[in-house]
């Protein structure tokens, strides 16, 4: 199960297409390339578990560079592009990277880093070179396309979005120091999603997001092809599907959202009969825009919850959503657990904090403290998500904990008031949370990215109102609604409410 393999078996078949440039890597490409990045680790004093950063959108060089350092034992950190200077610099430092390969428009954005990334000895830039950098493509050009000397597994260690707070450090641990060896999570999800080498997977996401980096190295792992796209675009997704024949694909329910939106389902008239598994995460999915994507694509759709921290995963079909509707599945890996605020189990159907035990252990880099915060005295783990198991084991997201509204002594989730919002025809992307309230504490805000910038907000605004009062209890109900052009949402999909809400509590 690694690239090598298929580099001496299929060479010349693709492992991965930019599904923008139409360029391909073949296995015996990315083996040459991987080697010869690997070569030059090791020519830079890179050693067995140190720590690299890349940081770069999704280009040929990110993958190469994260193959070689999967053979050289480093321990690489992705870094998303979207990320401020202040954070990116802060990972850097804190995951005490000694390299970092990135582009010349990232590295003039970060400013100075050898001042405040006192362990960075080398940077290495995919475009170019400049005074404190290396090129990439020129030191690796003339090194062996065989491979280094004592090859040793190396694994990334990627950091919590920040949406809540500052990005935390995920340690990974292998079984082995063999290459071949895959996290057991993964060998466990070409099982579930039958990822083989006749797959072909569409990758929609920025690669430097945990799932999308770890499902294209699968995919690669186990001889398949990736088409990888530079960004999002539904109708380009959907060429993509019927021009590759794609097989496997992932996404976010906000990409499900602009797509239905959009009219796609009606007015596409792509070739979609190739498509067998359409996986999606890392945000909950409003129940209407479900059923409406498995009305569309049929029963392929397959759901998973999971988070970096690796603490567990459920997992959950079409068939089975459908006789479940709103659930993330049962526990493939690890055990749900339901706790009050006082740590007590709770019966199904009762909200509370999601823990999972008796599954993978994990810690957050060289932080006991937030690693404490985040474990039980059973030693089971939460990353803050709330939701409730019914009878049958399924479990159901409600929100996350910090986004909780209180007002007025009562308990207030925004998933449920967006996923009512999302489906009025009006509403593009919406966010609620509570802002400062003098008589209930907090009270419910709701902001609007409207489907057009030419109605009239304040009648918008009523009628919206109107809308979810139809639908669930007055006190849920917004009691203002601000509209704003572009929703702050990272490239996986997830709404960066933190930004959001911190204009109204300042």
């Amino acid at each position: 199960m690694h690239p090598r393999a298929h580099a001496e078996t299929r060479p010349d078949k693709p492992a991965f297409i930019m599904a923008d440039t139409g360029e391909t890597v073949t296995y015996r490409e990315l083996e040459q390339s991987a080697n010869q990045i690997a070569h030059l680790f090791r020519k830079l004093g890179m050693n067995s578990g140190d720590h690299i950063g890349i940081l770069l959108e999704n280009e040929p060089l990110f993958i190469k560079v994260v193959w070689a350092a999967q053979r050289t034992g480093l321990v690489y950190t992705c870094i998303s592009t979207h990320m401020n200077a202040d954070d990116a610099s802060y990972i850097l430092e804190n995951c005490e990277a000694r390299l970092l390969v990135t582009a010349s428009s990232y590295l003039e954005q970060l400013g100075d880093l050898r001042g405040r990334v006192p362990h960075l000895q080398h940077t290495l830039l995919t475009d170019g070179s400049g005074d404190d950098a290396q090129s990439l493509l020129r030191e690796m050009q003339d090194l062996p396309v065989t491979p280094v000397a004592h090859e040793q597994a190396g694994v990334d260690m990627l950091y919590s979005s920040g949406t809540t707070g500052r990005p935390k450090g995920v340690s990974v641990q292998l079984e082995s120091e063999a290459i071949e060896e895959m996290l057991p999570v993964m060998k466990g999800l070409a099982k579930l999603y039958g990822i083989d080498r006749e797959s072909v997977y569409l990758s929609t996401a920025p690669l430097y997001h945990a799932a999308p980096l770890r499902f294209n190295l699968l995919v690669m792992s186990q001889g398949g092809t990736c088409i990888i796209m530079p960004r999002f675009e539904g109708e380009a997704a959907l060429a993509l599907i019927e021009a590759y024949r794609v097989t496997h694909s992932q996404w976010v329910p906000i990409m499900f959202t602009r797509m239905l939106k959009a009219g796609l389902a009606r007015s596409s008239r792509r070739d979609l009969a190739s498509h067998r598994v359409a996986i999606h995460a890392a945000a909950p999915c409003p129940p209407e825009v479900k059923r409406a994507m498995i009305d569309w694509w049929g029963p392929i759709l397959h759901e998973y919850y999971s988070s970096t921290e690796g603490i567990g995963f459920t997992a959950i079909n079409s068939h089975e959503w459908l006789s479940h509707p709103g659930s993330v599945g049962r526990s493939v890996v690890g055990e749900v657990r339901i706790l009050d605020e006082l740590d007590v189990k709770q019966p199904p159907n009762t909200t509370g904090l999601i823990y999972f035990a008796n599954g993978p252990g994990f810690s957050y880099f060289r932080d006991a403290k937030k690693t404490a915060g985040v474990t039980n005295a059973a030693g089971w783990y939460t990353v803050g998500d709330i939701g409730y198991v019914d009878d049958e084991g399924y479990l159901y997201l409600t929100d996350r904990q910090s986004f909780m509204i209180i007002s007025g002594g009562v308990n207030i989730y925004p998933q449920e008031i967006e996923n009512i919002l999302i489906n009025h025809p009006d509403v593009k992307d919406v966010a609620v949370f509570g802002v400062p309230s003098e008589q209930f504490g907090e009270e419910v805000k709701a902001v609007i990215e409207p489907a057009s910038h030419n109605k009239d907000t304040a009648v918008l605004a009523e009628r919206l109102t109107a809308f979810c009062r139809e639908k669930i209890s007055a006190i849920k109900c917004p009691r203002s609604i601000d509209f704003i052009a572009e929703m702050p949402r990272l490239p996986n999909g997830k709404l960066y409410k933190k930004q959001l809400r911190g204009r109204y509590w300042q």
